[in-house]
Order: C-alpha cells, then sequence, then structure tokens
C-alpha cells in the first residue's frame, strides 16, 4: 500500500458507541439507570438466551416480534454468552447491588414512610447508597430517594473503560440487531477501539470524514498496527469528500435527515435539531443525507428530550468535533431515570453546553432559538423535555418534537408572546410503547398491566395535532417519518404499513390542512430539502 494515499472513511462505514459491548444509550450510560438496566433487562435476557438460545433467534427472525426481549445471537455462541453473564455477575456485582439496594429502600420507604422525619433512614440507608443519595418527601407526604447524579459519575459504579466504538461496515440497512436486546460480540469484520467517549482522540477519527490522512496515521489514531490493514482498508476509501459550504442564499434551508432530525441554515448560521445521522450501507438503500452532506460547522445543536432516538450517541460523538454548542432540556433532579443530559454531554466530551429553561432564549444573526414546552410522550413521568421555536428573520419555525397536544392552551401562550408561527415540525407517534417496555427496568414497582398498557410514549393523533397547528395559526406542516426510514428498524422496533393507523392519522391531518389552504402540508421521508423565503 502506498502511505502517501489519503484515505477518509468510507460512506458506508458505521461506527457503533458501546459500553460493555451492549448499545450505548442514555439506559446503559448514566450510572444508576445503566446499574438497574443490567440487573433487570441485560441479566435476565442472556439468562433466558442460555436456557432456550434457538427460541430466542427464531423469535428474532418473526418480524412481529420485534422489539422483543430476544437475543439474536447464532446458537453456537452460546459459550461467549455465558462468559459475558458470567463478566456481569462478577464485575459489575457491586453495581448490581446498588441497584437492588436501591430498589429495597425506595420500597422499604414506601412501605414505612407516611410523613414522619426522614432523618432516621439515613442510618439505615446500605453501604452502597451511603453519600450518594438524599431522602426527600413530595407535597403529598411520598418518599424519594434522590440520586445525586453528579456524585454517581465519579464512584465505581461508572466505569469508563468498558466504553468503545464498533467500527464496521454497513451492509444494508437492516443488517443490525435490535439495539436493546442484543450484545455485540467480536468478529472478524469489525474494529473494537477501546476508549472513553470524553477522549479527544476520537474526534481525529471522526474528522477523516471530511479530511483524509495518510493510513499510519489512522492506524496511530485507532492504536492498531499493519497487521490488521485487512480490516482496515475496507473501512476507508480514498474518493476526496464532497465540500459543503454554508448555506448563504436568501431566507432559510431546511434539510430534513431522516427520523426527526433537520438541518436549518439562515444567514451563515447552523442549527441540527436532535441529530439521527445513517451511513450509506454498501449494499445501496434509499436516498439520505449522511455525515458527507453537513457543513463544515455546525453552530447549535438541540436536543429535545432524552430517548435513545432523539439523543443518539453515535451520531453525536462523531459530529461532536464540528459542533459549537449542544443545547439541552435541564432535568429536575430529583428522580434518578429523569438523566442530565448536560452530565451526558460532559461524560461524552463536549465542552460548550447549554442547559434550558421553558422561554430561554438563544440569539444569533437576524434569529433566535427559543425552548418551549411539550406535553405528552413520557408515560406520564418527569422528564427534560423541550420543544424549539426557531426565528430566522421573518420565519418562525416550531420543532414540536413528539408532543402529544393534550392542552393547546399551551400554544396559545405561546403565541401570545412570540406571535404566529409559520411552520411546524412534528413527531405523530400517535400509539407509542407502553410503560414497561423502556422504563420497566427502572421503577422500583411497575403498575398493574392495565394501567402501564394506558400510560404509553405516544405522540399526536389527527384531532390532537389540529389542536397544536390551529393554536399557533401554522401555514405549513410537516411529520416527521416515525421511524419508517428503513435504519430505524433496529432503534425503533417498527415493521410499518402503508395503511397502518399511524399514516391513517397522518393522513387524516394532511388533508385537513391541505383543504385550509396551508401552503405546505406533507409527510416527510428519507430526505428532503425545503427552502423558506424572507
Amino acid at each position: 500500500m502506498n502511505h502517501n494515499t489519503l484515505y477518509r472513511l468510507a460512506d458506508s462505514t458505521a461506527a457503533e458507541a458501546l459500553v460493555d459491548d451492549w448499545v450505548a444509550w442514555p439506559h446503559t450510560f448514566a450510572p444508576v439507570p445503566s446499574s438497574l438496566h443490567r440487573l433487570n433487562y441485560q441479566k435476565k435476557n442472556l439468562t433466558s438466551y442460555l436456557q432456550n438460545p434457538q427460541i430466542h433467534v427464531k423469535s428474532s427472525a418473526n418480524p412481529k416480534l420485534l422489539g422483543g426481549s430476544f437475543v439474536n445471537v447464532p446458537a453456537d455462541r452460546v459459550e461467549e454468552v455465558a462468559q459475558m453473564l458470567t463478566r456481569i455477575e462478577t464485575e459489575h456485582a457491586d453495581s448490581l447491588q446498588m441497584a437492588k439496594d436501591l430498589l429495597d429502600f425506595q420500597n422499604l420507604l414506601d412501605q414505612e414512610a407516611a410523613g414522619q422525619s426522614l432523618e432516621p433512614y439515613y442510618r439505615q440507608l446500605p453501604e452502597s447508597l451511603r453519600g450518594y443519595v438524599e431522602l426527600l418527601y413530595d407535597y403529598n407526604n411520598r418518599p424519594i430517594v434522590r440520586c445525586i447524579e453528579s456524585l454517581f459519575y465519579k464512584s465505581r459504579h461508572y466505569k469508563k473503560h468498558l466504553q468503545s466504538l464498533r467500527l464496521f461496515t454497513q451492509t444494508h440497512d437492516r443488517a443490525r440487531a435490535y439495539y436493546m436486546s442484543t450484545p455485540r460480540l467480536p468478529d472478524d469484520d469489525s474494529i473494537a477501539w477501546h476508549i472513553p467517549f470524553s477522549e479527544s482522540t476520537i474526534d481525529e477519527l471522526f474528522k477523516l470524514d471530511s479530511q483524509p490522512q495518510p493510513l499510519p496515521y489512522i492506524r496511530d489514531v485507532l492504536g492498531v498496527d499493519a497487521a490488521d490493514d485487512h480490516k482496515l482498508i475496507r473501512l476507508l476509501t480514498d474518493k476526496p469528500p464532497r465540500q459543503n459550504e454554508p448555506w448563504h442564499g436568501p431566507g432559510a434551508r431546511v434539510r430534513y435527515l431522516g427520523h426527526a432530525s433537520v438541518l436549518v441554515e439562515y444567514n451563515g448560521v447552523s442549527i441540527l435539531v436532535d441529530p439521527f445521522l445513517a451511513v450509506n450501507p454498501s449494499e445501496g438503500g434509499i436516498e439520505r443525507y449522511s455525515f458527507q452532506d453537513l457543513p463544515p460547522h455546525i453552530d447549535y445543536v438541540l436536543i429535545t428530550h432524552v430517548h435513545h432516538d432523539h439523543y443518539v450517541f453515535e451520531t453525536l460523538l462523531r459530529l461532536r468535533h464540528k459542533i459549537g454548542c449542544l443545547v439541552v432540556p435541564k432535568s429536575s433532579g430529583i428522580f434518578y431515570a429523569d438523566i442530565s443530559m448536560k452530565l451526558l454531554a460532559r461524560e461524552l466530551g463536549f465542552r460548550q453546553v447549554i442547559e434550558i429553561d421553558p422561554l430561554d432564549a438563544l440569539p444569533f444573526i437576524d434569529g433566535e432559538i427559543v425552548a418551549v414546552p411539550f406535553l405528552g410522550e413520557h408515560n406520564d413521568l418527569p422528564f427534560a423535555k423541550s420543544g424549539y421555536l426557531v426565528r430566522a428573520g421573518k420565519q418562525k419555525l416550531l420543532f414540536a418534537a413528539d408532543s402529544n397536544c393534550l392542552d393547546e392552551r399551551m400554544y396559545h401562550n405561546l403565541c401570545r408572546e412570540y406571535g404566529a408561527i409559520d411552520t411546524v415540525f412534528l413527531g405523530m407517534e400517535c400509539i407509542g410503547a407502553p410503560l414497561s417496555w423502556v422504563y420497566g427496568a427502572l421503577l422500583p414497582k411497575l403498575p398493574d398491566h392495565k394501567h402501564c398498557q394506558a400510560r404509553r410514549s405516544n405522540g399526536s393523533n389527527a384531532e390532537a395535532a389540529l389542536r397544536l397547528l390551529d393554536a399557533v395559526d401554522a401555514s405549513r406542516v410537516f411529520v416527521y417519518a416515525i421511524g419508517r426510514e428503513p435504519w430505524l428498524q433496529y432503534f425503533m422496533a417498527l415493521e410499518p404499513e402503508d395503511d397502518d393507523v399511524y399514516i391513517r392519522e397522518i393522513n387524516k391531518m394532511l388533508a385537513v390542512c391541505r383543504d385550509k389552504g396551508y401552503a405546505d402540508a406533507r409527510r416527510l421521508y428519507g430526505r428532503d430539502e425545503i427552502f423558506l423565503a424572507e
């Protein structure tokens, strides 16, 4: 190989972020939720797999069971799964004990604490919790074990050495196993790069998307030697990168990147909302914008909430070197599952993070970003979340995330302060997952099945969406693809149909908007480009 040849990352090269060989997302990363998830989901899943691997493999291949707790690992690798389970039980014994102690102590307080002083209970705290929690009541005398999250990041329960990136060629959009249920075992076609996510060296790798380097430099970054060149070279290309200059045209250019990801460019300022970018598979797929299509610098990245498909580690790490400021909503600091996105960002190596409250504003040239509240979508649990109003000149764009418009008066209040809003981007996953699907592993006890099914992470249906649009006096509406892009399957566990309830509700809403004479009303998919004149 010619060492003078310059290489960049191939368009099909993915870099999956992992924690202890499981896909990294907030529940496998933040110390307290990750310990609970390991105890009540990962450990149980692997134990079930070892009892009957064939059932897990067969169930994983059934589209109707997508998103179930089935380990999609071939039965001939059962010994590796057994070793992983042993490692969890031994190397994570302290964290497993802490998780059990936390749930047990919360349940003890629920039984005993009825308004009397909580001070005596500090002497009953298990050793694993001492120095890390505060005992509180809410205003109805219900006890709360408040985990002091920043302290837990400094404890033995936060294990940075288990973080890694798995570099591999994405062959097709549906190649990855379901993110939550299946660990990533080593294979001959990928490179496992064990490195804490906060390390700046990661930026040197991902700068290769736009700044090619010679092979020895890339080897040095990854810490591999020439013996691994047969793996490494497959992840690279000598084709020059595309050069994308910031948009300076008239008005705003808006690019839809898939799922709930939107790039707004105005007056040389770029704003990226909920980034979740897909690579281009080596075997091809639907058209999309990918990492090669982004501007060289992104001034603001706006995160709406901490769900795994909006706070996406894989994308955030890959873009970190070009992001000016990461903007996140503020958590309460009271409930351990209400994860601090600011602390997450710090541990992901972001240096400039702004934590916002509703109606906080960030000005830029002839525009501003305003944080706005949104209701619903979180199973009635307390969570940090924010929509965003972006004013670009005379244009106003509302990124309402997965708002379930439970009370349109909130949007009336918003417009009383900021005026009518021309353009709305909205998610309409109107059914949503039940409480137990994501949060079951974290809660001290679940409500009964009926209540779990009633408490769903759902957004607006047609009726609620129309109430929102009327409240802000919108003239354009763009509905996110709600996980329908094929590269979302492993992350969203959706197998969409052309006439399912989501599409029926979206079409019903869009038909009303068109009848009302909206300038534009459509469902987004894959990639799109929208120009908004001054």
